[in-house]
C-alpha cells in the first residue's frame, strides 16, 4: 500500500518539499566535493565564505523580516579577533581561532540586539548602521587590529594539530566543511517550531504577541545567531587570505550582503548561496576587465534592475513559477 495516498494533502507537499530540499543539499555536497578541480580554490572558498555570510543576513531579513545595515561588523569582528589571536599566538590551532572569533561575534550581536531589537522598520535598520560604524571606527583606532594597514600574515596553522591547512587543496575542503556546518544550522533553525515562529512575527506581529509569543526574545535569538554565523564567515575568510582588513568592517560590506540575499531570493534557503556566488563571480571578472573601475556602478545596476524586474530574487522567481505550473 502507497503510504503517501493515506497523507493529507498538506501532508504531501510537505513531505515533497522535504524531498526536494535534501536532493538539492546533496547535489550541492556532490557540487563542493569536485569543485576544487574544476575552478581556483581559493576563489571557491571566497564565494564560500560570502556564500554563509548572506545566509546568515537571510535568517535575519528573510525569516525574522528585520533589516539590518551593521552586518559587517559580525563579519569584521570575526576575523579580527581570529587573525589577531592565530597570529599572536603562534599555538593556537585554526579551528579554536575560529571558534573564539565566533564567540566573539555572538558578544557582540548580543550587544547589538539588546540595543536595537525593540525597534522596528527603518529605525532598526539605523541603529544598526550607527553601532556598525561605531566599531569601524573602533577597529580603525585599535592597535590590535593594525588599523587601515590591516592584520597580515596571518598563519593558517595545523587543524587539529594535524592537517596542515597550508595547501589550498586542504584549505578549501575544511572551508567547505565550515559552510556545510553554517548552513546546517539555518536550515534546522528554518524548519524547527522555533523558525515558525519567526515566520509568524514577520507576518504579524500583532498577532505573534496576541498568541502569547515572547516577540523581542525570539528576535533577540534570531539576531544572535545571524551574528555568530556571520563571525564564523569572517573568521573563516581571514583564515583563507591570511589577512582581516577595515573592508570587512566598512558599511559596503553591509550593502554588498543586502544584494546578494535580495539577488538570489530572500527567505530562500538557497537564494543567498545562489546571489553570493553572482556578485563574486561578477567583481572578480570586472575587476580584471576594462570596467574594473565601474565594478560598484554595474552592482548598483543589477539591484536595480532586480527590484524592479524580479523582487524574489532568482531562487525565489524559480520557486513562484515551479508552484504555478506544478500546483
Amino acid at each position: 500500500m502507497d503510504t503517501t495516498q493515506t497523507l493529507s494533502p498538506t501532508r504531501q507537499r510537505q513531505r515533497r518539499a522535504q524531498w526536494r530540499r535534501q536532493a538539492l543539499t546533496l547535489a550541492l555536497l556532490a557540487v563542493g566535493l569536485v569543485a576544487p578541480f574544476v575552478a581556483y580554490p581559493v576563489f571557491l572558498m571566497k564565494v564560500l565564505c560570502f556564500a554563509l555570510f548572506a545566509c546568515a543576513f537571510n535568517l535575519l531579513l528573510g525569516y525574522a523580516g528585520l533589516l539590518s545595515f551593521g552586518h559587517a561588523a559580525f563579519l569584521a569582528t570575526g576575523g579580527y579577533v581570529t587573525g589577531y589571536l592565530l597570529a599572536s599566538y603562534p599555538g593556537l590551532t585554526p579551528e579554536l581561532g575560529i571558534l573564539t572569533g565566533t564567540a566573539a561575534a555572538v558578544a557582540l550581536g548580543a550587544l547589538f540586539g539588546v540595543l536595537s531589537i525593540r525597534r522596528q522598520g527603518i529605525y532598526f535598520a539605523m541603529v544598526t548602521l550607527a553601532l556598525a560604524q561605531l566599531m569601524f571606527f573602533v577597529f580603525v583606532q585599535s592597535p590590535f587590529t593594525g588599523g587601515e594597514d590591516g592584520l597580515h600574515g596571518v598563519p593558517r596553522g595545523e587543524l587539529f594539530g594535524l592537517i596542515s591547512l597550508n595547501s589550498n587543496l586542504a584549505m578549501y575542503y575544511f572551508v567547505f566543511a565550515v559552510f556545510l556546518i553554517g548552513f546546517a544550522i539555518i536550515q534546522r533553525a528554518v524548519h524547527s517550531p522555533f523558525g515558525q515562529v519567526l515566520k509568524a512575527i514577520r507576518e504579524n506581529e500583532p498577532r505573534a504577541v496576541s498568541l502569547g509569543y515572547n516577540v523581542d526574545a525570539y528576535k533577540l535569538l534570531a539576531f544572535v545567531l545571524s551574528a555568530g554565523l556571520a563571525g564564523l564567515a569572517g573568521s573563516t575568510k581571514t583564515l583563507v587570505f591570511q589577512l582581516a582588513s577595515l573592508t570587512d568592517a566598512h558599511w559596503h560590506m553591509s550593502g554588498e550582503v543586502i544584494l546578494m540575499t535580495l539577488l538570489g531570493g530572500v527567505g530562500t534557503l538557497f537564494g543567498p548561496l545562489v546571489g553570493a556566488g553572482l556578485v563574486v563571480s561578477l567583481q572578480h571578472l570586472l575587476a580584471q576587465s576594462p570596467l574594473g573601475n565601474w565594478v560598484s556602478v554595474i552592482l548598483g545596476l543589477i539591484f536595480v534592475v532586480c527590484v524592479l524586474s524580479f523582487r524574489s530574487g532568482i531562487v525565489g522567481e524559480i520557486l513562484k513559477s515551479y508552484r504555478k505550473n506544478f500546483k
